[in-house]
């Protein structure tokens, strides 16, 4: 839509929210559809970071290097019989335009959606002169202030840089490495997080002599050691190059300084070097510190419904803690939307699904809990699962594991590790939200051959009957 013309009086609305995210879209379009005067306020493309520079071209990105590596492979000794001559290459720029194509379809799909729910979008930086008094600055320079009953805070997050390697020239975000050129002949991956892998990995599918340095003991220290072991074996596999325990200190002409915790200093040949040491909510530069809300550290403080401190402003998304997830923000939002429109509601999810798409993929559905007799767990191997077996998904040493409590068999956490196993999320999250216990999850009736009867085995473990082990 056209940014909206200044006006020397200031327009009023309902509801209004900063940030087009998964968080700000979603709020919208259910305020929206419940007949609330909205307007929503970007400054960037409608999808925030996970559509337009995080979640989607990623896993974009992340497809097209497991399809290539499946041509490379065909070259070889495939076990399948799948037979390539000659030479094997990629088009990245064709690769980039497809990428792009999907960002721009999901993009475009969102104003449609905004648009059908009678949301208005005035494209512009917002900056908030009180909690409910916003001046927001076309890209023209046109200036308009909006007041408005209720405000949503939906501003999201950054890549953090390290102070010593601030992002620019060829030290990359997560956001500039999606959009790279040409494949980097070598490329340093700053933290084994989930986004330092997955970006990793897939740029040594497509080619790239990849090392990753990670400071603490072990690669994806967000999960427990059980679910990393399969990443680090392929990694390893991957002939990607893993330095914990170490630092990096500097950089320059190609060339990574790093710091081992004991041992001597290395110099690792980065063509490019990509930081994913996490990410920090945006609080600067739209005018926060004018609003008056309460902070829980980084974060704006919110209760269980995502009021702030100030009466009818609310945050949801990244802005208010972790997980930093686009899931949740889109719960959150969709939740705020409904209170306001008078709706009783209240954040409390009995689970928040993560998933690395890391190959194999790692998914985590509630908390595990410290051993002990009070609680029974069970975990069975892919290798055991017909489906994995015809999806070549067996080698990973990928499983699924469950745990629930030993009095009354409430499941309590789900987690499993292998190629494709994101997809079981849904079912994981359903069986916490709903109370399941061992049983509910044994006695489904899961399509076979499907991953999925490897979770319903994992439960029929926990009870000591399993039937493929």
């Amino acid at each position: 839509m056209s940014p909206v013309a200044s006006s020397p009086q200031a327009s009023r609305v309902q509801v209004l929210i900063i940030g087009g995210g998964p968080g700000g879209y979603v709020a919208a379009i259910r305020a929206g559809q419940l007949g609330l005067d909205t307007v929503l306020v970007e400054a960037d493309r409608l999808g925030g970071t996970c559509l337009i520079r995080g979640c989607i071209p990623s896993k974009a990105l992340i497809h097209a290097a497991a399809e290539f590596g499946v041509l490379r492979r065909a070259k070889g000794d495939n076990p399948l019989g799948l037979k390539v001559n000659g030479e094997v290459g990629i088009d990245f720029s064709r690769t980039l335009r497809w990428k792009d194509g999907v960002v721009d379809r999901l993009s475009d799909g969102v104003g449609g959606l905004l648009r059908r729910a009678k949301v208005k979008v005035v494209r512009g930086w917002a900056s908030f002169q009180d909690a409910r008094t916003c001046e927001v600055t076309a890209p023209d320079g046109a200036v308009q202030t909006i007041e408005a009953e209720h405000v949503i805070l939906a501003a999201g997050s950054e890549a953090v840089a390290l102070p010593h390697l601030p992002f620019g020239g060829d030290v990359l975000s997560s956001t500039e490495a999606l959009s790279l050129a040409a494949v980097p002949r070598t490329l340093a991956v700053i933290g084994a997080g989930y986004i330092g892998l997955e970006l990793g990995m897939a740029f040594a599918e497509l080619g790239s002599k990849v090392t990753v340095i990670e400071a603490q003991a072990r690669v994806l220290p967000q999960y427990d050691a059980a679910l990393a072991a399969p990443i680090a074996r392929a990694l390893d596999r991957a002939k990607i190059e893993i330095h914990l325990d170490a630092r990096a200190t500097g950089f320059e002409k190609g060339r990574l300084t790093v710091e081992p915790a004991q041992g001597k200093t290395l110099h690792v040949a980065a063509e490019k070097v990509l930081v994913t040491v996490g990410r920090r909510p945006r609080t600067e530069g739209w005018g926060l510190e004018r609003m008056a809300v309460d902070m829980d550290g980084a974060f704006v403080k919110v209760d269980d419904r995502c009021a702030t401190s100030m009466r009818n402003v609310w945050a949801i998304g990244d802005l208010v803690g972790e997980p930093m997830l686009a899931h949740k923000a889109s719960a959150q939002g969709e939740m705020v939307a409904e209170i306001i429109a008078g709706h009783r509601r209240r954040f409390d999810p009995a689970a928040i699904p993560a998933v690395c798409f890391t190959t194999p993929e790692v998914v985590s559905v509630g908390a595990w809990p410290e051993p002990g007799p009070e609680v029974l767990t069970a975990v069975f191997p892919l290798a055991a699962n017909g489906r994995a077996l015809s999806q070549e998904a067996d080698d990973d040493g990928g499983f699924i594991r469950i745990a629930a409590r030993a009095d009354d068999h409430r499941i309590l956490a789900l987690a499993a590790v292998g190629r494709h196993v994101s997809e079981l999320s849904g079912e994981m999250t359903a069986l916490l939200e709903m109370g399941a216990v061992l049983e509910d999850a044994a006695g489904l009736i899961h399509a076979h051959p499907t991953q999925s009867e490897a979770l319903g085995e994992a439960a029929l473990r926990a009870l000591g009957r399993a039937i493929h082990i």
